[in-house]
């Protein structure tokens, strides 16, 4: 890739950084789930190779949350550290033409770094939000989010509120979700690339597979819906070797966000077949080996010990993994219970990896919990970077758990989960209280139904994941302690403005 592309955003380079301060390569999976990754479920069916050397090499959180269980509320709390339920998107997600949901002036991981000297790229889908203008000339509001003829949007009027508005040096990547979200076309920093002409019809790109199915959009000429991933690995791969090779003193910040195995389920012809587990297991493998080129590019490179890796998901698997599971006896939620969108755990519980050379001991794992809020202070801590009282307001620093520092108390005071339909659950030690009845998933028991549990009529849910982490014996009616102690909790933390101490 040449140089001046990377450029384009920024034309003021800051100074470089601190030759001790670390690179941070952030790799986000989609809708990839805790028993997909053989390191954290070994009854795994699909192999996982690179993600299991890289865990070897670093640290395992088995207790790693995301904050919501769907895409866009997820990807906002990675890259504030505040929970997105503070924000206008109260639940669901957003789509291809949302506009942006980060606040102006709000910082960001990438802004926050990018003061400390760091060079920022995001890579891959972005899915909190982009300002489109029409062919009137006015924004796309929220309401408009959907259109029913994306023709009205004006492609060469600058694309604003996305990444490169929100502290990132660089981008090259997708509105949404690159292969289901109405438009089909990367946009790199502020304009798409070529111009969306193309009315694809969407349709199954398998035939009679509804795994592969995709929603109708516009398409920029040549893009191509099998080798997203692919194509993102070469971006990634690309800006590292140049950041190198130009700038070898100044530290970077990558954040990788890539399409697999969100649906349609397609992977790359050269990993068809591969698994054993169908093209699920294939895309899944697809993402492992892309996990796999980032760390290789990251070794041969000379930067292993000067750069912290970071692996997880956004949230757990898609409610199409009970084909898998019926057909293969694969469980891509593992022990847990639920999927995406949902409260119980299956749908926040991720695989969570990081290693930095000589600084994580190798093979480690903790039980510690982690939400990928903390990204935020946890890179403002390695990065000496004093977080204001206006930034990240759900943000706990894990910096002493990653290096596997003793601590005699939890980091976290506790964890707030948020799903698809808005429903709020909250977990502190042991316990786990769901305001709600069912999973917070309005579809759920269409698509998955659920074996029976104890108390099912109850208003609420709680459960011992010491004792039960299947989720299975409510203990709502039996400890009303316990969820008025967790329910007066919640409220303090949807009142305040934040959850951390």
């Amino acid at each position: 890739m040449r140089r001046r592309e990377f450029l384009k955003a920024a034309p003021a380079l800051p100074a470089a950084g601190k030759p001790d301060l670390p690179n941070i390569l952030f790799i986000l999976a989609d809708d990839i789930g805790y028993g997909d990754v053989r390191c954290f479920h070994p009854a795994s069916k699909i192999p996982t190779p690179n993600i299991d050397l890289l865990a070897s090499q670093g640290i395992r959180f088995t207790d790693a949350h995301s904050p919501s269980a769907v895409c866009s509320p997820t990807r906002y709390g990675i890259l504030t550290g505040r929970y997105a339920w503070r924000t206008w998107l109260k639940r669901s997600v957003l789509l291809a033409y949302s506009p942006a949901m980060i606040e102006p002036g709000r910082l960001t991981v990438a802004g926050m770094l990018k003061q400390k000297g760091y060079r920022t790229a995001a890579i891959g889908k972005w899915h909190v939000g982009m300002t489109f203008t029409k062919t009137d000339g006015r924004p796309v509001t929220r309401e408009e989010s959907l259109l029913s003829d994306s023709r009205q949007i004006d492609f060469t009027k600058p694309i604003t509120g996305g990444p490169v508005d929100c502290g990132f040096d660089y981008f090259f990547g997708n509105s949404a979700c690159p292969t289901t979200d109405y438009l089909y076309s990367y946009i790199e920093n502020r304009a798409t690339v070529g111009t969306p002409s193309v009315q694809d019809p969407g349709g199954q790109f398998e035939k009679g597979d509804p795994l592969t199915a995709y929603r109708p959009g516009l398409r920029s000429p040549g893009f191509d819906f099998e080798n997203v991933d692919v194509t993102l690995r070469d971006k990634s791969v690309a800006f590292m070797e140049e950041h190198a090779r130009t700038r070898p003193d100044q530290p970077f910040f990558l954040y990788h966000a890539m399409s697999a195995a969100h649906m349609p389920i397609l992977p790359a012809r050269r990993f068809r077949g591969r698994s054993g587990v169908g093209l699920y297991g294939d895309f899944v493998m697809e993402a492992d080996w892309v996990v796999g080129e980032l760390v290789k590019t990251i070794d041969r490179l000379g930067l292993a010990r000067r750069t912290l890796i970071i692996f997880t998901s956004d949230n757990g698997p898609e409610t199409c993994v009970r084909e898998v599971r019926r057909e293969f006896g694969h469980q891509a939620s593992g022990p847990w219970r639920g999927l995406k969108r949902d409260n119980w755990e299956g749908g926040h519980r991720v695989p969570f990896v990081a290693r930095w050379t000589g600084r994580i001991p190798a093979g480690s794992s903790t039980a510690e919990t982690l939400c990928l809020t903390d990204f935020m202070a946890t890179a403002a801590a390695i990065s000496g970077f004093p977080l204001p009282a206006s930034a990240g307001e759900d943000s706990y620093n894990m910096l002493p758990a990653l290096v596997a520092k003793k601590r005699s108390r939890p980091i976290r005071e506790a964890t707030v989960h948020h799903s698809f339909d808005g429903s709020f659950a909250i977990r502190q030690g042991p316990w786990k209280l769901m305001v709600h009845q069912g999973a917070g998933n309005h579809n759920y028991a269409k698509v998955l139904p659920d074996p029976p549990v104890s108390e099912p009529d109850a208003p609420g849910q709680l459960y011992n994941l010491v004792t039960d982490p299947a989720e299975r014996i409510n203990l709502y009616l039996e400890r009303p302690d316990v969820v008025a102690r967790l329910s007066k909790l919640l409220q303090k933390y949807q009142e305040q403005e934040r959850s951390t101490l």
